[in-house]
Order: C-alpha cells, then structure tokens, then sequence
C-alpha cells in the first residue's frame, strides 16, 4: 500500500500554530517521524487563510525538502497555487487535487506535461460529492478522460472516492466500496486512495470506525491511505490486511514490522 503521510498539515491545530510562528523544528520532526515510520509521500497543506497561504506552503516546501528525502504530495484547494508552488519542488511527486470544479483540470493537467508528476482526482463537480456509487464512476470516467486529452494516463492518477460520514449517508462505506471496484475495473492502472477521518465524523469512538473502513476499503481494492503512518494501530491494520488479502507472502512484512518494534504492543523502557 501507498502511504501519504497526513500530519503536515495547517488544519490540525498544532501545526497551524507551527505554521504561524514558523517554528521550523516542529515541522522538521514531523517531516522526520513520517519518514522513519515508512511514508511514501508527505502531504504539505498549509491549511491557512487564502492570503497567507503562498507564503506558508513556500516555506513548508522548502523546510520539509531540506529535512527529507521524500517526494511531496503538494497540497491546496486552490490549483493557481499549486501552480505557483510545483516549480519549487525538486522530485515529482503527488498535486493534490483536480476535480470536476471550475477549470481546475484546466490549471493541472498542463502542468504534468512532460514529467511524472501525479495527480489525486476527487470524484465531486460542480454538483457536489455524490453519495452514489454510479455518480462517484461517472465523474472518474471525466476526469480520466480529460486527463488523456494531456497525455496523462489512469496510471498517473489516485482517484479518491470521497467517502461520506457515515452519520449522515447510511450507506456511505458501501457506495465508496462500490465505486472502488468499478473503477478498478474499468482502468486497471489507475490509482485509488483516501483519508480516513470523514467517514468517522460525528461519531463517537472515531478510531474504531477508521481502522475498521480502512481494512473494508484495502478488501476492496483500495491503493493509497492520507493517514499518520506513525499511528501504530494504523499501521498494523495495513500489514494485516494485505497479509490477509494475500498481498504479504508468508506474512513477511508483517513478521518483519513485529521485530523490529514498529507494530504490536509498545515495550517498557528498561
């Protein structure tokens, strides 16, 4: 499974904070504890106000470039600063995010002409998230196809589902599962990926609810995880679950994470 480390990210309210008083060393050791726990990719979100934000995602960039060796999954809701910020990365990684919004295809995909930069692809439109599993395929379809109007290919693209909190759609983990699958079908090379905490919002005792949708979605196929790789319960959930889906043969990485301390119970300093 594809790891994109969640945790650099002006939301969450501690590193918003870092991010204001620009205090380098906090971002530098979540840079860091990511890395060490196995990420893939770092996500870098300003998560800040629309005037502030060039300027912090700059500096975010830059720092967590010169901490790790990682590629980046650079990450705005606003694609004219992406668009801005790529020239500053120097290892192609991960634009997070296209979607059937607005002219966004039309900002992105130009820039992932002639490199191996990919994409991650929401399946909302002008119309919203859908809560269908029909829907959610419907707006992939588009926007894998205007993708190929670039010269992009499925390969190049994680498309997130966008799955609903299950305390307002009933049937919010099944119509996700269900658009994993017909994805997958139709373009075997793409990618699929999502974060784990809408699904649990408004819900009491989220983890329970997150590892669980975690564990359904990687049985449905699911490619990619925005998660805390350093989040040991997360992470033994990901190596049980491919041993179990027969991805892990003879449970090696699994046996390989438990000695080396990276899974199961914390031992007590001697």
């Amino acid at each position: 499974m594809i790891i994109i480390g969640e945790k650099i990210n002006g939301s969450i309210p501690s590193v918003g904070q870092a991010i204001e008083r620009r205090d380098a060393e906090f971002i530098r050791g979540l840079a860091k504890r990511q890395a060490e726990a196995g990420a893939d990719y770092l996500d870098v979100c300003a998560g800040t106000s629309p005037d502030k934000e060039l300027d912090a995602l700059c500096w975010l960039i830059d720092l967590v470039q010169d901490t790790v060796d990682i590629p980046l999954c650079v990450d705005s809701p606003n694609a004219l600063i992406l668009r801005q910020v790529l020239p500053r990365v120097r290892q192609n990684g991960i634009i997070n995010s296209v979607s059937g919004e607005g002219d966004k295809c039309e900002v992105i995909f130009p820039l992932m002409k002639g490199n191996d930069w990919k994409v991650i692809a929401l399946t909302c439109d002008g119309k919203g998230i859908s809560s269908t599993a029909q829907r959610k395929l419907e707006i992939a379809q588009r926007l894998i196809g205007k993708a190929a109007e670039y010269g992009i290919g499925p390969e190049r693209m994680f498309i997130d589902p966008l799955v609903l909190a299950l305390s307002a759609v009933n049937d919010s983990m099944l119509s996700f599962m269900e658009a994993l699958r017909q994805i997958k079908k139709e373009y075997p090379t793409v990618k699929t990926t999502s974060g784990l905490s809408n699904i649990s919002y408004g819900a009491p005792y989220r983890k329970a609810i997150n590892l669980n949708f975690l564990t359904l979605a990687l049985s449905a196929g699911m490619d990619s995880a925005i998660i805390d790789p350093t989040n040991r319960d997360a992470y033994a959930t990901i190596l049980a679950a491919e041993a179990l889906l027969c991805q892990d043969k003879f449970m090696r990485r699994y046996n390989k994470a438990y000695r080396l301390g990276r899974i199961g119970p914390v031992k007590a300093a001697q």
